[in-house]
């Protein structure tokens, strides 16, 4: 039997589509095939008494009275939404932060989620709050229905406890994609679905409007707007007094966006590159160049953190110096601006770095960057500011694929170490688990990181006989970091399993050169990095293809989705999850138009040349009449996900189940594009995961 990377890929544009019918999200003939489905894969893997171990033992986590209680700090009030097996859509609740800090705090209730939704007969899910400032009496709140992507704001008093209604003045959008920002206590900005021409071609916002209290949102004043052909139109502001900007966006695709900012009432737009990252901070502006950056006579290498005086960069008098210059195995994965500093997040070889950067006394002094040292001894740091209009306090959130997270707060202008706020307690045992990093070497030769998680003896293993899940995305400049999933902890290492997450080429790892290296026509060398990991397995003797298991969601559906076709010799079962699949058709369907960017134009026929050489939907025309051997594959995805279309899954298993593949699938009717809406829904979706997984590839 041949693989089907013998078989060759398609080289013509498929005249019909015989499954497209399933692409009718709530169509009552694909809502009947969808039910079907699901009953076949609930008989299959629902009755046993593993998933009902699994689902309750996820749901344990996920509902666990001793998770960390994440806040966002007002003032002296600590806000924070939680959810429990009483509470599944959550609470939005308040305590003071005396209490938070001494360890036993009292909550007072703000919004009940579960309770609203009950008395609306709506499935909301709470998608965040803003609150106004300085005063920070009111919140805009968003609520989507069933986790989508599209959202209703609703105004709510923080003191009263209530939403404001529109009859006394309240903002109220309706639903739509976009939302609301504060400009002060009766304007707003408001993006979102005004009818014909008011959107981009990929379901954004194209306008933003200003919106005054007690006028009809359709008598907002359009103050910035963007292209039918752009991604979407945004707007921030800052509250920082004596440095309120307002910052206009509009993206022409997805890596490029073009700024303005409002000046003396009218907007002037920032004079940086298309691909350059701009935001601005107190009297700061700082660019973040995809691509290397020539100014004043010196030239930034892409990925550098460049800053300038606002004021003077404005009237072409200032030029940019670099605060950070990426290495060949450093890239900047961010930064956090307090009231005065700057915190720089650097990955190096896929482990966090910390430091500070302090601006000068005057504009034209130099900033000095130093080492923010003390931190916790671990893989994984994320940052935030406390409050960034009033001081110079970060949370830091530490943790790794053994190690629980840890919540600190800490000031940047004292000397003592961070204070650890909140520890989570350990869901699994790790006691005789390590982690390792490797490199792999892919076909062209480039050096791939990866991870390697399980127990000692597991991952000194030669004979190949190790249950191993590997994992990984490849895209849109997203990194992968070492994280604590007590899911993966207590559904598979615990039982013997190995989990490996590689760092492929398409991701944020090391930077812009490291995502162009995986975009477009190049995104065969993501597919390659991925090989090189899985082979590099099954070579050094932890696992063998029978014991391989492949995951992955999104853009790491449709990695996973070609691996499935390019080298099923490799794997022994695929967990492909709210999956793009059918690149033909992905740019018209919901938001995919604003990917082009990433992938490429299906309608362009020299982009389809490349394209359909990995779009799985297509790929798989080629088993018809053949006896290839595939893995078993499990397609996961969700009615309400409005991001990534639900077809794309529909289709490819209808397409496997017409060449009788081993194929079971199951869409959740909630949930968005993360495919569930609440723990119990994701308790559900990871035991029938897992189910699968270790039935695949733990027995026999």
């Amino acid at each position: 039997m041949r693989p089907l990377s013998c078989v060759g890929t398609v080289t013509r544009v498929t005249d019909a589509d015989e499954f497209q019918w399933l692409e009718d999200v709530e169509g009552s003939d694909a809502l009947e095939w969808v039910r079907e489905r699901n009953e076949r894969a609930e008989a299959s893997l629902f009755t046993s008494a593993e998933f009902e171990w699994l689902r309750t033992s996820t749901l344990a986590v996920l509902e666990a009275d001793d998770r960390i209680a994440y806040p966002t700090r007002h003032r002296d009030v600590v806000h924070n939404f939680w959810t429990d097996a009483d509470h599944r859509r959550g609470l939005l609740r308040r305590t003071s932060w005396d209490d938070y800090r001494g360890g036993d705090p009292a909550w007072e209730t703000i919004l009940d989620v579960d309770a609203l939704g009950a008395d609306e007969g709506e499935s909301w899910v709470f998608h965040g709050a803003s609150v106004r400032r300085p005063d920070r009496r009111r919140a805009l709140i968003d609520l989507s229905p069933g986790g989508s992507d599209a959202s209703v704001t609703r105004e709510f008093d923080l003191v009263e406890n209530r939403f404001v209604p529109e009859e006394e003045g309240g903002f109220v959008r309706p639903l739509a994609k976009g939302g609301l920002t504060w400009i002060d206590d009766d304007t707003v900005y408001v993006t979102s679905d005004f009818g014909a021409g008011s959107l981009t071609r990929s379901g954004y916002p194209r306008t933003v409007r200003r919106w005054r209290r007690g006028t009809p949102i359709e008598a907002s004043e359009i103050v910035f707007e963007g292209e039918e052909s752009d991604v979407a139109v945004g707007v921030s502001v800052s509250t920082l007094p004596g440095f309120e900007h307002h910052v206009f966006e509009r993206a022409p695709d997805f890596f490029t966006s073009r700024t303005a900012v409002l000046r003396d009432g009218e907007t002037v737009e920032l004079a940086v590159p298309d691909d350059a990252e701009v935001r601005v901070h107190e009297r700061w502006i700082f660019v973040v160049p995809r691509s290397d950056l020539e100014d004043d006579g010196a030239v930034h290498p892409a990925g550098s953190l460049l800053v300038s005086d606002l004021d003077g960069f404005l009237d072409e008098r200032s030029s940019l110096s670099a605060l950070f210059v990426p290495s060949a195995t450093a890239s900047l994965v961010d930064f956090t601006c307090t009231r005065n500093l700057v915190v720089l997040d650097v990955l190096d070889d896929v482990r966090n770095v910390l430091s500070v950067a302090t601006p000068p006394s005057s504009v034209d002094g130099d900033w000095m960057v130093e080492p923010l040292t003390g931190l916790p001894d671990v893989w994984s740091l994320s940052v935030s500011a406390v409050d960034a209009d009033a001081r110079d306090d970060i949370w830091l959130i530490a943790n790794d694929f053994l190690t629980p997270e840890q919540l600190y707060v800490t000031s940047l202008t004292d000397d003592g170490p961070p204070e650890l706020l909140r520890q989570a307690p350990p869901r699994f045992d790790a006691a005789e688990m390590a982690i390792e990093q490797h490199f792999a070497p892919s076909a062209d030769g480039t050096r791939i990181p990866y991870f390697v998680v399980g127990t000692r003896e597991a991952l000194a293993s030669t004979d190949g006989s190790q249950p191993t899940l590997l994992s990984g995305y490849g895209g849109f400049e997203v990194p992968r970091v070492a994280a604590y999933s007590p899911v993966v902890g207590r559904s598979w290492l615990v039982e013997g399993g190995v989990y490996v997450l590689a760092n492929i080429r398409g991701g944020g790892e090391y930077g812009p050169a490291w995502h162009r290296a995986g975009r477009r026509d190049q995104r065969p060398r993501v597919y390659e990095d991925f090989e090189a990991v899985a082979r590099a397995l099954i070579e050094r003797g932890i696992t063998s293809p029978a014991r391989l298991g492949i995951t992955g969601g999104s853009n790491g559906g449709l990695l996973v989705g070609n691996m499935y076709l390019r080298t099923p010799e490799l794997f022994g079962a695929v967990v492909c999850q709210v999956p793009l699949l059918d690149m033909q058709r992905y740019h018209l369907l919901l938001a995919g138009a604003s990917w082009m960017a990433e992938y490429g134009d299906p309608d362009d026929p020299s982009d389809w040349s490349y394209l359909q050489g990995y779009s799985p939907y297509h790929l798989a025309d080629a088993l018809r009449g053949t006896d290839i051997d595939l893995p078993p594959i499990l397609l996961t995805t969700s009615t309400r996900d409005d991001r990534v279309h639900p077809g794309h899954a529909r289709k490819m298993a209808a397409k496997l189940e017409r060449e009788d593949r081993d194929v079971t699938y199951w869409e959740n009717i909630e949930g968005g594009h993360g495919g569930a809406a609440d723990a119990a829904q994701q308790a559900t979706m990871q035991a029938l995961i897992f189910t699968f997984l270790r039935d695949r590839l733990m027995k026999g």
